[in-house]
C-alpha cells in the first residue's frame, strides 16, 4: 500500500497526542522507513514535528501558509466538496482544467486548486494571473440535476459563502457588490466565474463549474496587474495579518456545502436571500446599469428569489437586472 502523506498528516493535525510509528505502519501497511520518509518530507515543508522515542510523532505547528495537495486534504471537514482533489503548483486556469475533468467523467464536488494562475478566467472574456504565495485559485466541478436557466444561481451561492468564509477566517466585513464580487473595505478581494456545459440535446446540464480568485496574502497594490490596481486589495493588505489558505478553502467549500443545500431545497434563493442582501452593498444604492441596449441609472432594491438585482427607474419602474446580460456600477466609483 502506498504511503500518503495526507492521510499521515491528517492524523497527525487532529490528534491531541503522538501517534506512534507503529501505529501508522499498522494504519497504512508500510514499513517504518516508509513513514520516516513521510515525516522528513514534511518537516522539509516546514511542518514542525517533534519525535520522541518510546511515544512516536506529534505535529507542533504547521508553515503560516501552505498550499500543497497534503496541506488541503489535511484541512478538508467537508462531507462531499473536495473529496476528489487536484492540486496544481501552476496553471493556466483552474476552470480550465475543471472542464477537462468533467469531460473526463469526473465527479460532484470535485475541486481543482492553483497556486499559481498564468490565465485565470473572468467574466466578458477578461483573464488574470495570480502571483506564487498569494491568492487562492480554485474551481468546484458540480454535476446538478436541475434544469439549465437555474445554474446561474449558483454563483451567487458560491458568493454568498466566500463572503462568510472570509468573515469567519478573518473577523472583518465584507460585502457583495452584485452578483458575485467580494468586496472588503470598498475593493474587491475575490471574483468568480461560473460556467456551464449542457448535453448535446441542449436540455439538461452536464455539468458546472464554478470558479473563484480570492486575494489572500498579497502585500501590496503594487503585486496586483496595473488595470485592476485602483480596485483591487487583499486579506492581508486590509487586515494586516497573513493566512493560511488551506484553511480558508475549506471554510469556503463547508459554507457551500451548507448554502448550497439550501438552495436545493427550493431551487431558488428564497431560503438564502435574506443573508445575501446582509451582505449586498447595491443595496438601496443609486447605480449605473451597463445594459447593451441602453445605459440606464436607479436605485437598487435588492435581489429576487432568482438573484436578478431590482432597479427602480426614475420613472418609478422595476426592473429585474440578469447578472449575465449587463454590469451594475455605483454612480461615483467601482461600488
Amino acid at each position: 500500500m502506498k504511503t500518503d502523506k495526507s492521510d499521515i498528516l491528517t492524523l497527525l493535525r487532529n490528534s491531541a497526542d503522538y501517534i506512534s510509528g507503529q501505529q501508522l505502519c499498522d494504519r497504512f501497511g508500510v514499513t517504518r522507513t516508509a513513514v520516516w520518509k513521510v515525516i522528513n518530507q514534511l518537516k522539509e515543508e516546514g511542518y514542525q514535528i517533534e519525535s520522541v522515542s518510546g511515544r512516536g510523532y506529534r505535529l507542533v505547528e504547521g508553515p503560516a501558509d501552505m498550499l500543497s495537495e497534503s496541506e488541503i486534504a489535511s484541512r478538508l471537514k467537508t462531507k462531499w466538496a473536495g473529496r476528489k482533489l487536484y492540486y496544481y503548483a501552476s496553471t493556466g486556469s483552474t476552470n480550465t482544467d475543471a472542464k477537462r475533468l468533467g469531460e473526463e467523467g469526473e465527479p460532484h464536488g470535485t475541486v481543482v486548486v492553483a497556486d499559481i494562475q498564468t490565465a485565470g478566467k473572468g467574466r466578458r472574456g477578461r483573464s488574470w494571473q495570480t502571483l506564487s504565495g498569494t491568492a487562492l485559485s480554485f474551481t468546484l466541478l458540480l454535476r446538478p440535476d436541475f434544469v439549465p436557466d437555474k445554474a446561474s444561481m449558483i454563483t451567487l451561492v458560491m458568493a454568498l459563502s466566500v463572503a462568510e468564509a472570509v468573515e469567519e477566517i478573518t473577523g472583518a466585513a465584507t460585502g457583495i457588490k452584485w452578483p458575485n464580487d467580494i468586496v472588503m473595505n470598498r475593493k474587491k478581494i475575490c471574483g468568480m466565474l461560473t460556467e456551464m456545459t449542457m448535453t448535446p440535446e441542449m436540455d439538461e446540464i452536464q455539468y458546472v463549474v464554478v470558479g473563484a480568485g480570492i486575494n489572500v496574502n498579497n502585500m501590496s497594490q503594487e503585486e496586483f496587474q496595473e488595470e485592476v490596481r485602483p480596485t483591487a486589495t487583499s486579506l492581508r493588505i486590509e487586515t494586516g495579518q497573513q493566512y493560511n489558505r488551506a484553511c480558508l478553502l475549506d471554510k469556503v467549500l463547508q459554507r457551500f456545502e451548507e448554502n448550497y443545500a439550501t438552495f436545493l431545497e427550493t431551487l431558488d434563493l428564497s431560503g438564502l436571500q435574506e443573508r445575501y442582501q446582509a451582505h449586498l452593498l447595491n443595496m438601496g444604492a443609486q447605480v449605473r446599469v451597463l445594459d447593451p441596449a441602453g445605459e440606464y441609472t436607479g436605485m437598487a432594491e435588492g435581489i429576487d428569489a432568482q438573484g436578478e438585482l431590482i432597479v427602480v427607474r426614475e420613472n418609478g419602474e422595476r426592473t429585474p437586472v440578469y447578472a449575465g446580460e449587463v454590469s451594475v456600477r455605483g454612480l461615483y466609483g467601482y461600488v
